[in-house]
C-alpha cells in the first residue's frame, strides 16, 4: 500500500478547491466499531489505523457531506489518501454507501474526488466486497436518473478506479496523476507508465478530459449544469444552417425550412480544461445566405463532398454557448471523425451532440455515440445528432473492432431514447452508417446535403454500369434534399 505523499492535496483541500467560500457541511454514518485489529486480526492494524488518523485528523480514508460548486449544490465525497493509501476498508464503504443514499434522498449529483490505493488488504474480503456495496449504490443513483462524475486525483488504481472512478458518468482527471486498475506496485515492471497515467487513459477513451487544477471548479461546474438533474426539458432546436465558404450569399430556400439559434466560434484543446467556450450570437433564420436547391443528383452529392462546406465544429461552434466533451469509447478506443458531448446553449438549455465530420465512422465512434445517448436519456436531456458521413468504415480493423455490433447499438440508442432527438443532415449521408444517428420522424437536411442507400458510384459499379452512368443514377436514388422531404424521410430543409 503506498505511503501518503505530503505533496498530495488532502480530502479536504481537494472539496475546498471546487467549493471555495461557498462552504461543505460534512456528514457521518453511524459509527460501527471495528472488532480489535478489525475483521481478520491482523497484528498491528489497529495502531496503523491510529497513527493514519493522527497524521491526517481524519477518521476514515473518504470525507462525504453536502457542498455547492459554482452554483450547483450536490454531494460531494473526497478520498484521503494519507489514511492508509486512500484504501476501502468496511467504515470506508459505510461511507461511501451513505455518500450515495445522500444524493439519492435529495436528488443531488455526486461529486467523487478519488485518489486511492485500491482495497484494504488488513481487512481481506471484508474490504474487497465494498467494491459491491459502492457498485449497488452508484446502480440506484443511476436508475434514478441522478448524475455521476469522479475527479481522478494521484494515484486513483485498484478498485476505487473500477467502482467510484470509471464507473462515473463523466470522468476527468488531474494532469500527471497515476489513473489505473493496476498500481505501480502490482503491474508488470515492463509495463508502459504511460498507459497508467491520465494522459494514457485520455488517450485510450478512458477519460474524458484531463483538468488543470485551476481550472476544474470551472468546468465541474458546467458539466453540474448541463447533467442536472433536469425536469421535462424541450427538443433540441434544429440547427440553422451554415453558408459555405465563398458561396454568392441567396436567399434562403426550400420546403418547411427550420431554424435555431446559437452562439459562435468554439475553442478548447482535446486533453484540456474539458470545456469548449463559444464567443458571439446566432441569428434565428440563418441570415438567408445559403446556395440554392441542388438541380440534380450528381449536383447535390458533389456540394455534400464539397471541401469548402461547413463541418460540424462549424455547427457545433455556431449552436453551443460552452461544449463538454465525452471522450472515447470506454472500450479502449477513441474516433476524431465523431465528437460528442454535453452542450449548454446561449440560453442555458442543455443539449447532449453526436455529429459526425465527414469521416467514415468506426466502430469507437458509434459506441461513444451510443454511450451519449443512453446517458442523455436516463438524465432527460435533449439530443440533436448531425450526420455526415460517407458511411461506416469498411475496412477490416473495423470488423475486427465489431463494427455491425457497434452500428447495431446506435440504433438501438435512438431507437430506446424516451427524450426527443433532432437531426440535421449537413453533409453526406452514407447508407446505414449515417442512418444510424438519424431521429425516425425527426430529421432535417441542409440545402449541401444527401441522403442515398449507398453511393452513387458503387450503386453504378453493383449495376455494372459504366462510369459515365453515375449522374443517372444518383438521379434514380432520389438523393437531393427535396427528393428526401418529398419522400418523408426529412421533415423540412434548413435554409
Amino acid at each position: 500500500m503506498p505511503d501518503a505523499d505530503s505533496a498530495r492535496a488532502t480530502a479536504r483541500e481537494a472539496i475546498a478547491l471546487l467549493t471555495g467560500a461557498a462552504g461543505f457541511t460534512e456528514h457521518r454514518p453511524s459509527p460501527r466499531p471495528l472488532p480489535p485489529d478489525g475483521p481478520l486480526g491482523w497484528a498491528g492494524y489497529d495502531a496503523a489505523r491510529e497513527r493514519a488518523s493522527a497524521r491526517t485528523g481524519e477518521e476514515e480514508s473518504v470525507v462525504y457531506g453536502t457542498g455547492v460548486v459554482g452554483d450547483r449544490a450536490c454531494v460531494l465525497l473526497s478520498f484521503e489518501f494519507g489514511f492508509l493509501g486512500g484504501s476501502l476498508g468496511r467504515n470506508t464503504g459505510d461511507r461511501l454507501a451513505a455518500a450515495y443514499e445522500l444524493a439519492l434522498t435529495r436528488r443531488l449529483p455526486l461529486l467523487a474526488l478519488v485518489a486511492t490505493g485500491g482495497s484494504r488488504m488488513q481487512e481481506g474480503m471484508v474490504a474487497l466486497t465494498q467494491l459491491q456495496r459502492v457498485a449497488a449504490a452508484s446502480t440506484r443513483l443511476r436508475a434514478a436518473g441522478l448524475p455521476q462524475i469522479a475527479v481522478a486525483r494521484d494515484p486513483t488504481t485498484g478498485g476505487g478506479w473500477a467502482t467510484v472512478g470509471a464507473g462515473a458518468d463523466v470522468v476527468l482527471a488531474l494532469p500527471g496523476a497515476q489513473v489505473g486498475f493496476a498500481g505501480s506496485r502490482v503491474r508488470p515492471p515492463d509495463a508502459d507508465p504511460y498507459a497508467y497515467s491520465a494522459e494514457g487513459q485520455f488517450a485510450a477513451g478512458q477519460v474524458d478530459a484531463v483538468v488543470p487544477a485551476d481550472e476544474l471548479a470551472a468546468t465541474v461546474t458546467q458539466w453540474l449544469r448541463a447533467l442536472g438533474p433536469h425536469e421535462d426539458l424541450p427538443a433540441a432546436p434544429v440547427p440553422r444552417a451554415l453558408p459555405t465558404a465563398g458561396a454568392e450569399p441567396t436567399a434562403g430556400v426550400g420546403k418547411g425550412s427550420a431554424a435555431g439559434t446559437g452562439s459562435a466560434a468554439g475553442t478548447g484543446s482535446a486533453a484540456g480544461a474539458g470545456t469548449e467556450a463559444a464567443s458571439g450570437t446566432g441569428s434565428a433564420a440563418g441570415g438567408g445566405a445559403v446556395a440554392p436547391l441542388p438541380g440534380t443528383g450528381r449536383e447535390a452529392v458533389a456540394r455534400a463532398r464539397d471541401p469548402r462546406r461547413p463541418r460540424a465544429k462549424a455547427y457545433l461552434a455556431d449552436y453551443f454557448a460552452v461544449r463538454l466533451p465525452l471522450h472515447g469509447d470506454r472500450s479502449g478506443a477513441t474516433d476524431p471523425g465523431l465528437l460528442c458531448g454535453l452542450g449548454l446553449r446561449a440560453d442555458g438549455q442543455p443539449v447532449a451532440y453526436v455529429a459526425q465530420c465527414g469521416t467514415p465512422t468506426r466502430p469507437a465512434g458509434y459506441r461513444a455515440a451510443a454511450r451519449t445517448i443512453r446517458l442523455a436519456d436516463r438524465l432527460g436531456v435533449p439530443v440533436l445528432t448531425l450526420v455526415d458521413t460517407p458511411g461506416a468504415a469498411n475496412d477490416a480493423e473495423a470488423e475486427r473492432a465489431g463494427a455491425g455490433a457497434a452500428i447495431a447499438d446506435t440504433f438501438a440508442a435512438i431507437a430506446a431514447a424516451r427524450v426527443p432527438v433532432t437531426t440535421l443532415v449537413i453533409g453526406e449521408g452514407g447508407s446505414g452508417g449515417a442512418l444510424a444517428l438519424a431521429a425516425p420522424e425527426n430529421t432535417h437536411v441542409t440545402v449541401d446535403s444527401y441522403f442515398s442507400v449507398i453511393a452513387p458510384e458503387l450503386a453504378a459499379a453493383i449495376l455494372k454500369r459504366p462510369p459515365s452512368e453515375t449522374g443517372a443514377t444518383a438521379d434514380q436514388l432520389r438523393l437531393r434534399p427535396q427528393d428526401l422531404v418529398k419522400l418523408g424521410f426529412a421533415l423540412s430543409i434548413v435554409g
